[in-house]
C-alpha cells in the first residue's frame, strides 16, 4: 500500500500533466489558425442552409433563350434535374432544348437536342388523329408504345445508365414505304405532349431520324431527344450534337445535396 497522503498524490499528477500541457500549447501555436470573428455559419432560423456550398450550387441554369456559352448548366425541368455540356454556338429557344444551323442547308435547327414531356404515342404515326393514346409514365411504357408504332422503324431499345438512372436507348425513322403528303396534316405525328393533337415530335420528310432516351426517375419519365431532320448534315455538327447527347446525366436529388 503506498504511504503517500492525498495531497502528495496530487501534486504528482501536477507534475506529470505539466509537459504534456506545454507541448499541445507549442503544437497549437505552430498549427493552428487564427479565425476572424465574423466566420459566417448557416443561419440557425433557415435549416435547408449547407456548408459548405455543393458543387451543384455553382452550375448555372440552363437558361431559357439566346445563344449558349460553352459550359455545363444544370436543367432543372425533370423531378430529377440534369446536367447538360454544350459548346459555344447552340441556341435555345424555350429551355426545353438547343439546336444549332448547318450553314449548307435552308432550315434553322437542322439538328437538335431536346427535353420535353411526351404523354401521347399514336399507334400510326401517318394515321394520328383519332390515335394518340396516353402513355403510363414509365419509360417501359414509353418504349414499348415507340417501337410498336406504325409508319415508324425502331432499332431495338439498348438499356443505358444516365448518371444516377438507368434507362433505354433507341433510334427512330420514317418506314420507307411512306409518302408523307399522305399522312393527316401531311406529316408524321410521332408524339405529343395532347390527346387531341400532335404538338411534340414530328417528321415532315423521309429523311428524319431521331435517337431517343427515355429514363426512369423513379416512376416519373424523362425524355431525351437528338433528332436530325437532314441525312445531308455536315457530320462535324452530328458529332458535335452527340457529344451534347451523351454528356447528359442526371442526378437525384440526395447526390444534389451531398456533392
Amino acid at each position: 500500500m503506498s504511504s503517500m497522503t492525498p495531497l502528495e498524490k496530487a501534486a504528482q499528477r501536477s507534475r506529470h500533466l505539466l509537459p504534456l500541457v506545454a507541448i499541445a500549447l507549442i503544437g497549437c501555436l505552430g498549427g493552428c489558425e487564427y479565425e476572424p470573428d465574423d466566420v459566417s455559419f448557416p443561419s440557425a432560423s433557415f435549416p435547408s442552409a449547407r456548408f459548405p456550398t455543393t458543387e451543384a450550387d455553382t452550375i448555372a441554369p440552363f437558361p431559357e433563350r439566346g445563344v449558349l456559352d460553352a459550359g455545363t448548366y444544370l436543367v432543372t425541368r425533370y423531378p430529377g434535374p440534369f446536367e447538360i455540356t454544350v459548346p459555344d454556338g447552340w441556341v435555345t429557344y424555350d429551355g426545353s432544348g438547343l439546336g444549332k444551323d448547318d450553314p449548307d442547308l435552308p432550315d434553322e435547327w437542322d439538328i437538335a437536342v431536346t427535353f420535353w414531356p411526351a404523354t401521347h404515342v399514336p399507334t400510326d404515326a401517318c394515321a394520328w388523329r383519332g390515335a394518340l393514346v396516353q402513355v403510363d409514365p414509365t419509360a417501359e411504357a414509353f418504349v414499348d408504345a415507340m417501337t410498336a408504332q406504325a409508319s415508324t422503324v425502331s432499332t431495338p431499345p439498348v438499356k443505358v445508365v444516365v448518371g444516377d438512372y438507368s434507362g433505354f436507348e433507341f433510334d427512330h425513322a420514317v418506314e420507307s414505304d411512306v409518302d408523307i403528303t399522305d399522312c393527316d396534316g401531311g406529316k408524321l405525328c410521332i408524339n405529343s405532349d395532347l390527346a387531341q393533337g400532335c404538338d411534340g415530335r414530328e417528321y415532315r420528310n423521309v429523311g428524319w431520324r431521331e435517337t431517343y432516351r427515355a429514363v426512369d426517375l423513379n416512376g416519373e419519365r424523362a425524355v431525351i431527344v437528338l433528332g436530325q431532320p437532314h441525312e445531308s448534315i455536315n457530320p462535324e455538327l452530328t458529332r458535335e450534337a452527340r457529344a451534347i447527347f451523351d454528356s447528359i446525366v442526371f442526378r437525384s436529388h440526395k447526390d444534389q445535396l451531398m456533392r
